[in-house]
């Protein structure tokens, strides 16, 4: 094995890369997806509740910025199943997975926001805002460690880049 092969790991065409890093992102972007749409669905019912008529105009702001946060995220994670079908058979697909890619990470970003206002808004509902705060913020941080900070940190202990 020469010293290029132990660096790229693979053996591979970039096309090959193209295809095997679309296959990879389509199965990541299937349950980030899966996650958006039932949040999204349960989101849209809650206008139809009674309740939400006792809600105060900061919680209904909170309600509308979640709904709208929420419909981007849907948005951005959808956007590369529509990249994939207007762009498939143009020899595009390096620059496809780039941008598909691209969509996810925004689209992860927008799911954040949207369960963060998610979950400020419920919890000021169900607590009447006591404490909300500290909550949220640990829930958040939580959320960042295991998105962003484990990821960062394999790929920096481990990267052979």
């Amino acid at each position: 094995m020469t010293d290029q092969d132990r660096r790229t790991g693979r053996d591979e065409t970039e096309e090959e890369r193209a295809d095997r890093m679309w296959g990879e992102l389509i199965q990541e972007v299937r349950v980030a997806q899966t996650g958006v749409q039932i949040l999204f669905g349960f989101l849209l019912t809650v206008v139809f509740q009674q309740k939400y008529a006792e809600l105060s105009d900061v919680d209904r702001t909170i309600y509308v910025v979640t709904v709208v946060l929420g419909a981007s995220a849907t948005g951005a994670l959808i956007g590369p199943v529509s990249l994939h079908r207007l762009v498939a058979g143009r020899k595009v697909k390096p620059q496809a997975v780039r941008l598909a890619s691209a969509l996810t990470q925004v689209g992860l970003f927008l799911l954040l926001a949207t369960m963060t206002s998610s979950l400020v808004l419920i919890l000021r509902v169900a607590t009447g805002g006591s404490g909300v705060t500290w909550v949220v913020v640990a829930v958040v941080a939580w959320y960042l460690v295991c998105w962003y900070g484990l990821p960062f940190w394999s790929r920096r202990r481990h990267s052979t880049r």
